[in-house]
């Protein structure tokens, strides 16, 4: 891999001609190398068939370099070889300092070959293994502690929750629970356990097992996506080895769609053995598959045999981390799909929209570069015969005012402006006469570049914004509260309901009094309301509301991209627009059953 680097240096400093004179001491310091080690490094080169060599001896005699090697291939082979090794860091940081549209292109070939579907036969029988990539390290699938999209993707396969969702919008299916139970007052919820349903060391799920883990969340301090629900549990308690029973502080008809969601899945009751830090690295669960390996660089899951839903058909899943982030001008002049929230898994010869570099709450990262692994690039270039699969689910951007704080956009006037400003496609004078107005501008860690630019925009109608980033897990604390605009997204899933009230329960906490009061009184309604149509009808009128009172400006709403999947069977999605692995299966070639 170093040579490969090395090689790669060369050919940047001298290969822009068919040959090139240099000395060893020139190439020594080039390669932060003794001269002796660059005799070494050329001779090794030469071995490889990589350049020629023709030296001259004597002093001031410069030998000629010839390459015979294209870079691209060279750069393609260290890929791969990092791949083999599961490296994608290394891989990555090599070959970046060689950029160009033709090693992109060259490596497409290759990143197709790697990831994706891929069979062979293990004692007589077919082994498939299904490699994705993502762009940010996997740090936890810990329900309780997880904050990225692609690692609440991971947990919907490890761990499973008492209900779940369906191809069919509003529709709540057994999961762990087999049946369950409401009284007249709708306060206490019993659910009825499957016998026999196994964590993945083994252990029998018991109630005492769902009791641990929704008393986990309650105890926890931290502020997570959907908190407000399960604080409002007043208690937990197993009726015997089968039957939980949920009492909760008054009705909440969010409760159940809850309970589908990656936050609420069960975990064992013995995890305190593990600690928190290792179970969210060597989870215990009851899902389709069990983590056989995870580190920053790989998630490895292989298929659970005994899950109670049947046994998955993919044997292996390998979700490999690829933080190659900038390949903007080769892949996104050609892509149809956006990479906020998602990023196009490369299946052999097809595609799987998958969560990428995104927040669990929110919608995506801030850039609008796509993944280099997004290979599909448009549905007029999709071979005939490739079928057109899509979930419902899209990303929307937006920004809301902390009218609150004492500051500018306490005025009406000015968040008018504001968003007259947003909203114009060029940069213009200022509206207003005068000092600019200074704004701070929060958001979370991926969305830094998006708020950057916005603050750009801004810059030229009068407005000089101090941009503020924090982690997601952060942001719904101090950072929010001190500043004057905040810059965020929502994803518009099955879970939409359960989002939007979470969102609107934190816009509330920074807006105006009089907002605030509007706000609440329309949310206590909604969690009331049994009805999902009405639910959805009284969330838009509280999205009027902040529009209407300019407290609240979208930027923009766009679908997820479509996925193009030739090849693939048994394709449903989860709640959050997902494959999901447990169901999809890749039948065998024609010129594998030839050779049958």
């Amino acid at each position: 891999m170093k040579l490969h680097r090395q090689y790669l240096r060369l050919h940047a400093t001298y290969g822009g001609g068919a040959e090139s004179s240099t000395t060893l001491e020139e190439l020594g310091r080039l390669l932060d190398c003794t001269p002796r080690n660059a005799t070494n490094i050329v001779r090794e080169m030469s071995r490889c068939g990589w350049i020629s060599w023709e030296a001259s001896r004597g002093r001031g005699k410069r030998s000629i370099l010839h390459f015979l090697a294209q870079p691209e291939e060279i750069a393609a082979q260290a890929m791969m070889a990092a791949m083999n090794r599961k490296d994608m860091t290394q891989a990555i940081g090599d070959l970046r300092d060689y950029r160009s549209a033709s090693l992109h292109e060259h490596l497409q070939g290759w990143l197709l070959s790697y990831f994706g579907h891929h069979a062979e036969i293990r004692s007589d029988r077919r082994y498939d293994t299904f490699r994705l990539p993502i762009r940010q390290p996997l740090r936890t699938v810990d329900p309780l502690y997880m904050n990225l999209l692609a690692e609440s993707f991971v947990a919907s396969n490890v761990f499973d929750g008492l209900v779940r969702r369906t191809a069919r919008r509003e529709e709540i299916a057994p999961g762990i629970a087999h049946a369950w139970d409401v009284d007249a007052g709708r306060t206490r919820w019993t659910f009825h356990l499957r016998k026999e349903v196994l964590f993945h060391h083994g252990k029998v799920l018991t109630a005492d097992d769902v009791v641990y883990t929704f008393e986990r969340l309650i105890r926890s301090t931290r502020r997570t996506l959907y908190g407000h629900i399960y604080k409002g549990i007043a208690s937990v308690r197993a009726l015997d080895a089968n039957t939980v029973r949920f009492t909760l502080e008054e009705p909440n008809e969010l409760f159940l769609p809850f309970l589908c969601t990656s936050r609420a899945a069960i975990v064992p009751k013995d995890l305190n053995q593990l600690g928190s830090l290792r179970f969210g690295q060597a989870p215990l669960g009851t899902g389709p598959f069990k983590v056989t390996e995870m580190n920053e660089s790989i998630c490895v899951l292989e298929a659970f045999s005994a899950h109670f839903l049947g046994r998955a058909h993919l044997d292996r899943v390998e979700v490999v981390h690829v933080p190659w982030e900038a390949v903007a001008s080769g892949a996104a002049k050609k892509s149809h799909g956006e990479g906020d929230a998602m990023e196009a898994r490369a299946t052999g010869t097809s595609t799987v929209a998958s969560p990428g570099n995104a927040n669990e709450g929110g919608g995506g990262a801030g850039s609008e570069t796509l993944s280099p692994f997004h290979v599909i690039h448009s549905p007029s270039s999709a071979e005939s015969g490739w079928s057109h699969i899509h979930s419902d689910t899209t990303v929307r951007k937006f920004v809301t005012c902390n009218t609150k704080k004492a500051g500018p956009l306490s005025d009406p006037a000015e968040r008018k402006r504001l968003f007259a400003s947003i909203g114009k496609k060029t940069k213009g004078a200022s509206a207003s006469t005068g000092d600019s107005v200074f704004l701070q501008l929060a958001t979370i860690t991926p969305y830094r570049a998006e708020a950057a630019a916005l603050a750009a925009k801004l810059a030229g109608h009068g407005y000089d914004c101090r941009v503020v980033s924090v982690p997601p897990e952060e942001f719904k604390g101090d950072v929010r509260l001190a500043s004057d605009l905040i810059l965020f997204s929502s994803l518009r899933d099955q879970d939409e309901q359960l989002r939007l009230y979470d969102l609107y329960l934190t816009i509330a906490e920074h807006v105006d009094a009089h907002t605030r009061i509007d706000i609440e009184t329309a949310l206590r309604r909604i969690d009331k309301e049994a009805d999902p149509a009405i639910r959805s009808f009284e969330l838009s009128k509280v999205e009027q509301l902040l529009i209407k009172e300019r407290q609240l400006y979208i930027l923009s709403e766009k679908p997820l991209p479509t996925a193009y999947l030739p090849s693939v069977r048994g394709v449903t999605f989860n709640s959050q627009g997902w494959v999901n692995l447990r169901t999809i299966w890749f039948p065998p070639k024609d010129a594998d059953l030839e050779d049958e």
